[in-house]
């Protein structure tokens, strides 16, 4: 689907605020769809169809990157490392 960012990012993801390690847009992808603690918002919203996209060829692997920490803000989500 998309090759690896340059520079991962690392969540706190789930029940168990477990350190999560994204590194690519399908990455990113499958944590939102898993894992999101929201259901709703632009962000999160905009950031699925960046990802979207990015497979079609329409937009970059970097797009998604920083489409996907908008939505990390927006959800509340900690960001251990950026």
């Amino acid at each position: 689907m998309s090759k690896n960012w340059p520079k991962p990012i690392i969540i706190a993801l789930g029940e168990k605020n477990e350190n999560v390690l994204i590194n690519s847009t399908e990455a990113a992808s499958w944590a939102m769809i898993e894992d999101w603690p929201v259901e709703d918002g632009p962000e999160l919203d905009k950031a699925l169809l960046i990802f979207a996209d990015v497979v079609r060829g329409k937009r970059t692997d970097e797009e998604a990157r920083a489409a996907f920490l908008q939505a990390v803000k927006e959800a509340g989500i900690t960001i251990v490392q950026q």
